[in-house]
């Protein structure tokens, strides 16, 4: 797998490691509300757990990209490439709906789905 993947692969652990806790324990949190967009706190209680299960989720996403690494880096070259790419279609496809979905949110959209297109491309670059 490409260096260029490899790092982007990071970089997009880094987003969704870093968007677990402002989704899951600081949203109600005022510097938060800014990320989110939502101008208000009004709707929190109504969501926590939602909230809770998607920085979760995020997390998750996170973990298994770092996984690919790991792998990659311990000489599992088909498991490695195969979380890797996996999970950076997951991501281009999640930053897609919520762009779709919520077209507000479109910065959230695009650091979902960016590091996902680079490698995506960078590996399909990388066999043609």
């Amino acid at each position: 797998m490409h260096v260029v993947s490899q790092v982007f692969a990071l970089i997009a652990a880094a987003v969704h490691v870093s968007v677990w806790p402002l989704e899951s324990f600081l949203y109600e949190r005022r510097p938060w509300v800014r990320v989110f967009l939502t101008g208000s706190t009004a709707d929190a209680p109504e969501v926590r757990l939602w909230r809770f299960n998607v920085g979760f989720y995020n997390l998750f996403l996170a973990l298994g990209m770092i996984a690919g690494f790991v792998a990659l880096r311990l000489g599992h070259e088909t498991v490695g490439r195969t979380l890797i790419v996996y999970l950076a279609a997951f991501m281009v496809a999640g930053g897609i709906t919520l762009v779709v979905s919520a077209p507000k949110l479109w910065r959230g959209g695009l650091g979902q789905a960016v590091p996902g297109v680079v490698i995506l491309l960078t590996e399909l670059l990388r066999n043609s």
